[in-house]
């Protein structure tokens, strides 16, 4: 299907082309952070992830070593966002004509799908724990967990520090504080298994923080993969669509639709809109105006490649109103 992605051209031969849509890439809120505050945070990040996997295996708790995969992910996407974030400024070129803002998907699928395979190592590793307890050092699991709360807090003030106000920022501020929850709990759980002895709560916290590292890595994966399926956006519905569109003055019918995402905040559009015989081309330009105005105002579509045709001078498939994969 790559043969519909060509360039934004000036509009010759009917072909209408919606510009605006920037190459601007999306970053998970980093792109008011500056890059020395962002790579403190990654380093922040993996040198706690191998401190609790170390820690972990020495005091013999898969809690906190699940805890580490936890901050792994977290260290993992904002590696993902920096190394994004450099290769989207490159412009686009004649080889990427859409420019490079897709890289931070490719870098997501490869950390999502290393996150499912040890999430499922750690879950099966708790199930055993289970049948076999082994002895944990509770001591060092409320000392790892303690590093990790400080590590966790800082990292999120880092964020806030540099937020001024972005919500997307503030959204991995409010993770991070979920991460230092985390640990507070793995903390909890070491005090349990040192004052009480209860070593079944190691396995049991495993299973619950692997269990949700799965369900958003898996949901996140799905998503990922969707874009680079080119899989209609979330929410769009193509008959509606194209139904809104028809409902345009002196819009005949439309076919040869394609609504797919360049990214989690860019959407295109590629379609063939039929119009009467006779239309002048003031008459041609409003109302490629009015389709271009509602794709953005009702479906955040703000580049579209609208081909105008008529009836008895069009590509041969105007009897049909939505052929996907043409």
């Amino acid at each position: 299907m790559a043969n519909h992605h060509h360039p934004a051209s000036p509009e010759t031969h009917g072909h209408g082309h919606g510009h605006g849509h920037g190459h601007h890439h999306h970053d998970h809120g980093t792109k008011d952070i500056n890059d020395r505050t962002l790579l403190w945070a990654i380093i922040l990040n993996v040198g706690l992830s191998i401190f609790q996997f170390i820690g972990g295996a020495f005091a013999g708790s898969v809690s906190v070593m699940a805890d580490a995969l936890h901050n792994t992910n977290d260290a993992a996407a904002l590696v993902i966002a920096y190394v994004a974030r450099k290769i989207s400024r490159k412009s686009a070129d004649e080889q990427f004509t859409f420019g490079y803002r897709r890289a931070e998907l490719i870098g997501a699928l490869i950390q999502l799908t290393a996150l499912i395979v040890v999430g499922i190592y750690l879950i099966s590793e708790a199930i055993g724990r289970f049948f076999e307890p082994e002895s944990i050092k509770g001591g060092w699991v409320m000392g790892i967990s303690a590093v990790a709360i400080i590590v966790d807090l800082g990292t999120a003030w880092l964020l806030w520090a540099m937020s001024k106000g972005n919500l997307n920022l503030k959204a991995a501020f409010l993770h991070n504080l979920t991460d230092a929850a985390a640990s507070i709990v793995v903390l909890l759980g070491g005090a349990a298994i040192y004052l009480l002895d209860w070593v079944w709560v190691d396995p049991l916290l495993t299973l619950v923080i692997a269990g949700y590292i799965l369900y958003m890595s898996v949901g996140m994966l799905k998503q990922s993969a969707k874009i680079l399926m080119e899989g209609t956006p979330e929410g769009v519905d193509l008959q509606e669509l194209s139904q809104s569109v028809s409902a345009i003055d002196k819009v005949i019918g439309l076919h040869h639709l394609h609504v797919w995402e360049l990214d989690e905040e860019h959407r295109a559009l590629e379609a063939h809109v039929v119009i009467p015989e006779q239309s002048t081309a003031e008459e041609r330009h409003q109302i490629r105006s009015a389709i271009k105005s509602l794709l953005a105002t009702k479906y955040r579509i703000e580049h579209s490649t609208l081909e105008l045709e008529t009836a008895d001078h069009g590509c041969g498939d105007e009897n049909s109103e939505m052929i996907p994969g043409h």
